[in-house]
């Protein structure tokens, strides 16, 4: 019995994923529960396993290809078990998975999948008429559009891998106009890059072809912009992460009605007690850092402000019984949060572990699901660059955020007018006014102060 292996959600916010290497070849045995692949999602690198046993008859995305969640890219089966319709289903551009595909994308027997809808994204039998037809209400006919097929094509239909498409679809490029280098045709990213590199010559030269209706990718948020320069330029690609990124910070910035306010904090006693710390406990291998102490005095402080540790859902406000920090670690890739769970319950030395842990898998892309998702308050910490201010945009649906700027030595005058050095620490609360009002903002910012300020209070 044939397994239909999937790209399946491998984190929670995941559309679709980059398959980074195949570690399966084709006509390997296979067992349930081996790695058949590493996929990057919009969080990590994570392992892709088999949910059947047999031969590894079929990969439909070479490595690079990404592809989206609920697609088909594989097929394990019996050495002699005949195949052709399931690979044939995989040929050309997916569309969006059905209602009746599995939400997670998961590996699947070929005889229970629906035959009238299978999770694979497939393209429909007519062609529509190209977007550039000198007369789009007189659509062509099937076999016209049949009879100016590019090279890639099969029957009206270009055979072209979806990061294909999406390369070209961005680029302004008519996929129909590239040449395929892939199985039977099939054009794959390094045809389009090249035909991007020599300028659309190769579209130019090509017939145009009638596309499909879903072939074309979903409109991007903002219009690509043409920068009006001869300067050189090298194109970075996107990450899975970096796509993800935009996607969620656009949904903050723009709808979320966001105010900020900022303290500065005396870091004196913190700094005093940190190093303490790592004296007491140096033949242990603990050092604790600033952040470290940051994370406790507003896990604590959370405590007390509840409507500071919650989300807007649209319907109510969650206010969290539990105190989850995401933490902000900057990654070659983007940024990404681990979090540390019940950080209000934990003692500096643990969550000092923990987040240098959690920081050095993410670095390498090994974090878990679990392990950067679900932070109910997060913060942002640029104090190691040097940045003394700044503001950091809301994590929907958390109802806030928390900059942390670099401690600093600043001349100050106390209560009595004497001038004194002391070390000075700005934080910037970025609030969702939809859950938080000015008047709680600052009392969080006034308790997480005093906590700072007079860190026995954490400890006691």
């Amino acid at each position: 019995m044939a397994t239909k292996v999937y790209m399946e959600a491998l984190s929670p916010t995941m559309e679709e994923g980059r398959l980074v290497t195949w570690l399966k070849n084709e006509g390997d045995d296979v067992k349930e529960g081996d790695v058949l692949a590493e996929v990057e999602t919009d969080k990590a690198t994570m392992e892709l396993v088999a949910r059947g046993s047999g031969t590894l008859r079929k990969r439909l995305i070479a490595d690079g290809d990404t592809a989206p969640v609920a697609s088909l890219i594989g097929v394990i089966a019996a050495p002699d078990e005949d195949i052709s319709a399931i690979a044939g289903d995989a040929g050309a551009a997916p569309a969006p998975a059905p209602a009746e595909a599995p939400a997670e994308g998961f590996s699947k027997p070929a005889e229970d999948a629906a035959p009238a809808a299978p999770p694979a994204r497939a393209e429909p039998a007519q062609p529509q008429p190209a977007a550039e037809a000198p007369q789009a209400q007189s659509a062509p006919s099937a076999p016209a559009a049949q009879q100016g097929a590019a090279p890639g094509a099969d029957n009206g239909r270009v055979k072209a891998s979806p990061l294909a498409r999406r390369l070209a679809q961005e680029a302004g490029m008519q996929i129909g106009g590239v040449q395929g280098t892939g199985p039977g045709g099939r054009i794959v990213k390094r045809d389009v890059e090249q035909a991007v590199a020599q300028g659309g010559a190769q579209q130019a030269q090509a017939p145009q072809v009638a596309q499909p209706a879903e072939a074309a990718a979903p409109a991007p948020s903002a219009p690509a912009v043409q920068p009006s320069t001869d300067a050189r330029y090298r194109e970075h690609p996107l990450s899975q992460m970096r796509k993800a990124i935009a996607r969620r910070l656009s949904q903050s910035i723009g709808p979320v009605p966001t105010f900020y306010l900022t303290v500065e904090v005396d870091m004196g006693e913190a700094m005093a007690l940190r190093a303490r710390i790592n004296e007491r406990f140096a033949k242990e291998g603990v050092k604790t850092s600033p952040n470290d102490m940051v994370i406790k005095a507003v896990a604590m402080a959370l405590r007390h402000h509840p409507f500071v540790n919650a989300a807007w859902t649209g319907d109510a406000i969650h206010l969290y019984e539990q105190v989850h920090i995401g933490v902000a670690v900057a990654i070659e890739e983007g940024l990404i949060t681990p979090v540390i769970r019940d950080a209000d319950r934990k003692g500096l030395r643990e969550i000092a572990a923990e987040v240098k842990e959690l920081a050095g898998r993410a670095r390498e892309k090994k974090l878990k699901p679990e392990e950067f998702t679900g932070s109910t308050f997060s913060i942002s910490n640029l104090g190691m660059f040097g940045i003394e201010e700044f503001t950091a945009i809301i994590n929907p649906p958390e109802a806030a955020i928390l900059a942390v700027g670099a401690a600093a030595p600043k001349v100050v005058v106390d209560e009595e007018g004497n001038m004194a050095i002391r070390q000075r620490m700005r934080v910037t609360l970025s609030c969702d006014h939809r859950v938080i009002d000015g008047a709680t903002g600052a009392a969080f910012l006034q308790t997480l102060k005093q906590y700072l300020e007079d860190p026995m209070m954490m400890i006691a």
